[in-house]
C-alpha cells in the first residue's frame, strides 16, 4: 500500500533520527526476541539441559532474517504474537524448534525485551544531551561578559549577561542528565521469573536444583547486558519502572519549553534569534517574517513529552495482583513516544544551539533605554561622595525622573533622564563621571565570574564521562 494513503505517525515519518526510530522498529523487537531466546539456550545448556546439537549455532544464525509473511499469518491464526514468533524462528532454526522458548512466558521475551530496548534507548539519548550542554556552555563562554538587560514579570529588571541566562538554562539540563543518568544506572532486567514471578517451570526443569534455577537467572541477565535483575516480579515487571523512565522525561520536556519559550520572547525583542536559514520562508504572506520554528517545534512537542508520563503513572496503578493485560496497548505507544520525542527535542535543541545569532547593538540600544533609572543609586551615592545631601539629591532625581517617564510613556520618546541630569547646575559635581556611572558592565554584578566558576566546576565534570563521544565532529541536521 502506498505510505501516503494511511497514516503515519510523524515522530518517525518526519523528526525522529534514524538511529531511534530504528531501536523501536519491528526488526529490533524481534531480533531482540530471538537473542532471549538464545541467551536462555545458552544458559540452560550451560546448566545441563539437553540442549540438542547444533540448536544453538542455527539460532545465532537466524537473529536477523524474520519471516515477517510467515510471522503475521502465524499471529492471524494462533491470535498470539509471541508463539507467532516462537514458531517462525523454529522454522528458520529447525534445530532449535522443540527448545524454543523452553520454561519461558510471554513476559520473559516482551518485558526483558522491553527493557533491553529502553536501556538501548536511554544510551541513545543521554550523550546527545551531554553535547547540547556542551553547545550552550561555549555560548555562555562566548558571551558571558555581554550586558544584556534582565527580566522579571517580563518587565525591565537589572542588567545580567548574556552568557549568565545561558547557564540557567544548562543547570536545568545539567539536571537532567543526572536524572537520565540515574534511570540508565538503576535499569535491572526482569531475568527468567515464569508466569507468576515464582520461577515454578524453571524449578521444575532443573529437578527441585534451587541453585541452578538462581543461576539460570543471572546467567541470562549477563548475556542481555546487564548488571543485575530485578530479585521479585509478578509475571511482569513493575510498571514503576516506567514511571521511573517517563518521569525525568517529562522534567526534561519542562526544561526544553522554558529554553525555548525564553528564545521565543528574545526573538520578539529582537535581541537573539534562532538559526534561519538562507531559503527558509517565514510566513506564506508576511515575507519579511523570521518566525521562530525551532523552538516553536520545541514548545509542541515539550507539551506532548510531559504528559506521556500520565499513561505510565495510570498504567502503574491499576496493575491487579500478578499482572493484567490492560498495560499493553498503552506501553506500546506511550514508550516509544516518549523516546522519540525525547530524541528530536535533542537534535533541535542542538540545531537551536548551534546557531543561535545574538544582536549586540540591539540589545545595547535596549539597554540604553532603561539603564538611566536603574543608574539612579549609583548617581545618588556619587554626589554623596561629593558632598551632596543624600535625601536632597534623591529628590532631584525622583522629579528628573517623573518628567523622563513621561516622554517616554506620554509622548513616545527616548529616556532622556540622562540628558536633564547633564542640565541641571545641581548635578555638576558628577558630570565628569556619568560615562562611567553609566557603563553597563557596572550593572552586571559578578555574572562573568558565575559563568567562569559554573562551567569548571559544575560543567566540565558533568560532562567528562562523555570525553571520547564529544570529541566527534557532529553538527544536527533538522530533516524538516
Amino acid at each position: 500500500m502506498d505510505l501516503h494513503a494511511r497514516y503515519q505517525s510523524p515522530l518517525t515519518s518526519r523528526y525522529a533520527s534514524p538511529e531511534m526510530a530504528a531501536n523501536f522498529s519491528d526488526n529490533k523487537r524481534f531480533s531482540t526476541w530471538r537473542k532471549l531466546w538464545l541467551n536462555l539456550a545458552i544458559a540452560e545448556k550451560e546448566l545441563g539441559l539437553d540442549i540438542p546439537e547444533g540448536a544453538i549455532e542455527e539460532m545465532q544464525a537466524h537473529i536477523y532474517d524474520i519471516d515477517y509473511e510467515l510471522a503475521i499469518a502465524e499471529e492471524k491464526k494462533r491470535r498470539h504474537d509471541v508463539m507467532a514468533h516462537v514458531h517462525t524462528f523454529g522454522v528458520a532454526a529447525p534445530k532449535a524448534a522443540g527448545i524454543i522458548h523452553l520454561g519461558a512466558t510471554s513476559c520473559y521475551v516482551t518485558d526483558n525485551g522491553d527493557l533491553m530496548i529502553l536501556r538501548d534507548g536511554l544510551d541513545i539519548i543521554i550523550p546527545k544531551l551531554a553535547r547540547v550542554i556542551q553547545r550552550l556552555s561555549a555560548f555562555a563562554e562566548q558571551y558571558k561578559n555581554t550586558p544584556t538587560l534582565g527580566f522579571t514579570h517580563f518587565q525591565p529588571a537589572q542588567l545580567t549577561t548574556v552568557g549568565k541566562r545561558a547557564t540557567l538554562w544548562i543547570q536545568e539540563l545539567l539536571w537532567d542528565l543526572r536524572n537520565l543518568t540515574r534511570v540508565r544506572d538503576d535499569l535491572g532486567f526482569r531475568g527468567v521469573k515464569g508466569t507468576t514471578g515464582t520461577q515454578g517451570s524453571f524449578l521444575a526443569l532443573f529437578e527441585g536444583d534451587h541453585q541452578k534455577v538462581e543461576d539460570l537467572d543471572q546467567r541470562v541477565t549477563e548475556l542481555s547486558g546487564f548488571k543485575e535483575y530485578y530479585p521479585v516480579t509478578g509475571q511482569t515487571y513493575s510498571r514503576k519502572i516506567d514511571v521511573d523512565i517517563l518521569m525525568p522525561m517529562a522534567s526534561f520536556g519542562a526544561t526544553v519549553h522554558k529554553i525555548a519559550t525564553d528564545i521565543r520572547l528574545l526573538a520578539n525583542l529582537k535581541e537573539i534569534e534562532e538559526p534561519f536559514e538562507k531559503d527558509q520562508i517565514g510566513s506564506s504572506a508576511m515575507a519579511y517574517k523570521r518566525n521562530p520554528m525551532r523552538c516553536e517545534r520545541a514548545c509542541s512537542l515539550a507539551r506532548h513529552l510531559q504528559i506521556l508520563v500520565q499513561d505510565a503513572l495510570g498504567t502503574a496503578s491499576v496493575q491487579w495482583l500478578e499482572r493484567t493485560l490492560d498495560d499493553s496497548a498503552n506501553r506500546r505507544i506511550c514508550l516509544p513516544e516518549a523516546f522519540l520525542t525525547t530524541d528530536i527535542l535533542l537534535t533541535l535543541l542542538q540545531n537551536i544551539s548551534e546557531g543561535l545569532v545574538v544582536y549586540p547593538k540591539v540589545i545595547e540600544r535596549r539597554i540604553h533605554q532603561e539603564l538611566p533609572f536603574m543608574a539612579t543609586e549609583n548617581i545618588i551615592m556619587a554626589m554623596v561622595k561629593k558632598g551632596g545631601d543624600r535625601q536632597e539629591c534623591h529628590e532631584h532625581i525622583r522629579v528628573l525622573s517623573h518628567e523622563a517617564g513621561a516622554v517616554v510613556k506620554q509622548l513616545g520618546g527616548e529616556n532622556d533622564l540622562i540628558q536633564r541630569i547633564q542640565k541641571d547646575a545641581y548635578f555638576e559635581p558628577i558630570w565628569a563621571d556619568l560615562a562611567t556611572l553609566m557603563d553597563p558592565s557596572t550593572f552586571i554584578g559578578r555574572a562573568p565570574q558565575q559563568v567562569d566558576r559554573f562551567l569548571k566546576d559544575y560543567v566540565q565534570p558533568a560532562l567528562k564521562p562523555f570525553e571520547e563521544v564529544l570529541k566527534k565532529e557532529s553538527k544536527a541536521e533538522l530533516s524538516v
